[in-house]
């Protein structure tokens, strides 16, 4: 029998809508506040429209990018260039326009960002995109965008002040080229330097990246990150921990007690900081993939944390839930599993959108849940201005990146960053001293100087090492040979013609170590998914080294790199070794003052430097227990030690003292201590603060740093500095896994490394 609509439930119908025409859109209105703003969008929305939310894709021209440079056989196997098999970059572009794309990633230029808001704006509810970006050390992936030292460097300044001024830089080029979201600070400890990826990092203190990291999240979101100015943090990777080999994603194996000492307090402080946004790590962790980790994403993060913001996914690694890690038979299996544990957006692809909405609609899902991850992610377009103004007005970004300011904050950060590890008294050259001076090496007039997470900048933005030496020293002679930026391909006659060129200068100056553009995916040597089995300089560097050195001068040799090398032969052996890391724009420059003796050497290193690939692991808060066998065959002892690092001028300390010897567990103790500057010349000081517990119920590390303070001391000052220290950074996990304070004696040790004989020592008793 055919069915009918009755009068009066027609009626009932017409009326219904036009009430519903007639009732106010209160998230369009923005005097509402957030919270109803969100709930009246989720009531609107669609199943759809809501799994689409938490959908990311590449962007259209990345997409466009990879249609048009890679053969079909590369597409169908290609994750890194973000295609979409099946699908072409004008099919996700029409998915925007229906509303069922909720967030971009690889937006590299305004245009686009502009572009693709347009295309959503079509949509029925108008809901905008949140782009993201890695900008790990400023926006430097988008062309005229300002570029400082990766975080590696930045870790070598122990300045969080410095920090938070870049990050809000940052934030503010990001927002003025269209991104939004920035997925960093990475706050994994870095614990082996085979991983390509320990230069996006601040280094192997726990403390130290802690601190940082909270820089990042303060001066990216500031108190909130409301407003047009702001983007969303996302602290990262959670849990990467130390990989087993070296590589990127590689199994974790921690206990927790590991995790919660060692891998924990960096992610603890930035939820506290109000981290919005936190992305799971590429591995497994003790035989759980990150991605489907309920206890770490919901147990840990959400309940024991709490934290109010959403989870992001790595790339594509929901779906190696299924194909790599295999705890899912299919990729939808995978995507059940990683949303029940927690997840709330996926990177990237068209699978997940479908298979998400069969769940539901299977039963499988929950739509409660799916809301659970929407309400957070429409949170934050609220919050960021999105719904009022998606778009980037083109003419005003020209007055908001690369600015004076902007370009002062990423030259002072390089001379803060760089860290003279060796100087037998050659450096810094004096004004005519050495006439002709000879320069070479892959990394002494490229690019490369800033470092992974950077994609070409115009060259008048970035000061190379070549150049920076010429600008500083006009009257010095520089002659150059080329050796080609490609490490891997480095030319034998080259090498050869560089060491008959040395014998001829005065002075030479080798610039070597690592490249890690990403434009140069395949034959880079560092940054993301290049992980090497040994940390020698790769290519022909050490002989070219050896060959420059053998012409009988003096020899001064820059590193550039993101990692750890093993450089021990060049520390016996050069006059001078400067460890710049990836400097950044003005990298160039910094080193250059440097050596001349513009600026005086300040950084220490966040690091251990293993004399190589046998050493590792190799980190300076160990457990007693791990040299007590020495190695037979070879040193135990790094080749530079954490918190290392030298001046042009020299440091006494003195007079260490406590305010009161006897502390209870609930008490703080003043530390104080004596520094002065007996050189001829102004300097900043790194002073740290290191404690060690003497007897405790569970093993505890040799020392770990507690504190940190960069203090300016003029020729000749002397300056008393002082650190609180309360109990609580006394405590530590006891054997039963409780939290606290345990009586006993502590040493109390301050100095300018981690090296025993660069410390002083008294001690401390806890009642």
């Amino acid at each position: 029998m055919k069915r009918t609509i009755g009068p009066m439930l027609l009626l009932a119908l017409v009326s219904f809508a036009f009430i519903a025409e007639k009732t106010p859109i209160i998230y369009k209105d923005a005097s509402q506040p957030v919270e109803k703003r969100v709930e009246d969008l989720l009531k609107r929305m669609t199943l759809e429209e809501k799994v689409a939310q938490m959908n990311q894709f590449v962007g259209l021209e990345h997409m466009r990018s990879a249609e048009k440079d890679l053969t079909a056989e590369e597409l169908s196997n290609n994750t890194a260039r973000g295609f979409y098999p099946g699908l072409t970059s004008k099919d996700i572009g029409a998915l925007n326009e229906k509303g069922l794309v909720g967030s971009f990633l690889h937006v590299l230029t305004a245009e686009e960002a502009n572009d693709l808001q347009k295309m959503a704006q079509k949509s029925r509810l108008q809901i905008p995109l949140l782009i993201g970006i890695d900008a790990i050390h400023g926006n430097a992936q988008v062309s005229g965008c300002t570029v400082y030292p990766t975080n590696i460097g930045l870790a070598s300044a122990f300045d969080p002040a410095l920090v938070e001024k870049i990050s809000r830089e940052t934030a503010i080029e990001m927002r003025a080229t269209g991104s939004h979201w920035n997925f960093n600070p990475n706050i994994e400890i870095a614990r082996d330097p085979r991983w390509g990826r320990v230069g996006e990092t601040f280094g192997e203190d726990t403390y130290l990246v802690t601190q940082l990291g909270v820089a990042c999240v303060k001066g990216y979101q500031g108190a909130d990150f409301t407003g047009t100015d702001k983007v969303l943090a996302c602290i990262k990777h959670f849990m990467g921990g130390t990989p087993i080999n070296g590589t990127n994603g590689a199994p974790a194996d921690l206990s927790e007690r590991t995790m919660r000492e060692i891998y924990f307090p960096p992610y603890i402080a930035g939820v506290k900081a109000g981290a919005f946004t936190l992305m799971t790590a590429h591995n497994e962790v003790n035989g759980i993939p990150s991605h489907s980790n309920k206890w770490l994403m919901d147990d840990i993060l959400r309940k024991e944390w709490g934290f109010k913001g959403f989870i992001v996914s790595d790339w594509m690694d929901i779906e190696h839930i299924h194909d790599l890690h295999k705890t899912a038979e299919t990729n939808k299996d995978a995507y059940h599993q990683s949303i029940e544990a927690g997840m709330d957006m996926h990177m990237h692809g068209p699978d997940f959108f479908y298979k998400v909405v069969e769940l539901v609609k299977e039963g499988k899902i929950s739509e409660e849940r799916i809301n659970e991850s929407v309400r957070k992610i429409l949170e934050a377009k609220f919050k960021l201005g999105l719904f009022e103004n998606p778009f980037v007005d083109l003419k005003k970004i020209k007055n908001t990146v690369f600015t004076k300011n902007h370009q002062q904050t990423a030259l002072d950060a390089a001379r803060k960053s760089i860290v003279l590890l060796k100087n037998n008294g050659i450096l810094p050259l004096k004004a005519g001293q050495f006439k002709n001076v000879f320069v070479t090496g892959p990394n002494a007039n490229d690019q490369g100087i800033m470092g992974d997470w950077a994609q070409p900048q115009p060259e008048k933005n970035i000061i190379t090492i070549l150049q920076g030496l010429k600008m500083v020293s006009p009257e010095t002679n520089f002659t150059f040979l080329e050796q080609g930026w490609n490490i891997r391909k480095m030319e034998k006659a080259k090498v050869d013609q560089a060491a008959e060129m040395a014998k001829k200068a005065d002075l030479n100056i080798v610039v070597v170590g690592e490249h890690a553009l990403r434009i140069n995916w395949n034959d880079k040597t560092g940054g993301e998914d290049t992980d090497r089995s040994d940390i020698a300089l790769p290519g022909l560097q050490q002989e070219l080294v050896e060959k420059i050195h053998a012409s009988g001068k003096p020899t001064i040799v820059v590193l550039i790199n993101g990692r750890q090398l093993g450089v021990e032969w060049i520390a016996n052996n050069a006059a001078a070794l400067v460890e710049a890391w990836e400097p950044g724009g003005f990298g160039g420059q910094a080193v250059a003052e440097i050596i001349y003796g513009k600026v005086n050497p300040t950084a220490k290193l966040p690091i251990t430097i293993p004399r190589h690939v046998g050493q590792v692991q190799q980190f300076y808060n160990h457990k007693p227990s791990m040299y007590f066998h020495p190695y037979t065959i070879g040193s135990s002892t790094p080749l530079y030690p954490f918190g290392y690092g030298l001046s042009y001028t020299t440091y006494k300390y003195s007079a260490l003292a406590l305010s009161k010897t006897t502390i209870n567990d609930k008490e703080s103790v003043t530390v104080s201590v004596n520094v002065s500057n007996t050189g001829k010349l102004a300097g900043e000081e790194i002073v740290q603060l290191y404690i060690r517990d003497e007897f405790s119920s569970a093993t505890r590390p040799v020392k770990e740093l507690k504190d940190f303070a960069r203090v300016s001391l003029a020729a000749g000052e002397n300056k008393t500095i002082s650190f609180t220290l309360p109990a609580e950074k006394l405590a530590f996990y006891d054997k039963n896994m409780k939290w606290g304070v345990e009586p006993g004696n502590f040493k109390i040790m301050v100095g300018s490394s981690s090296e025993d004989k660069d410390l002083l020592v008294t001690n401390l008793l806890v009642k």
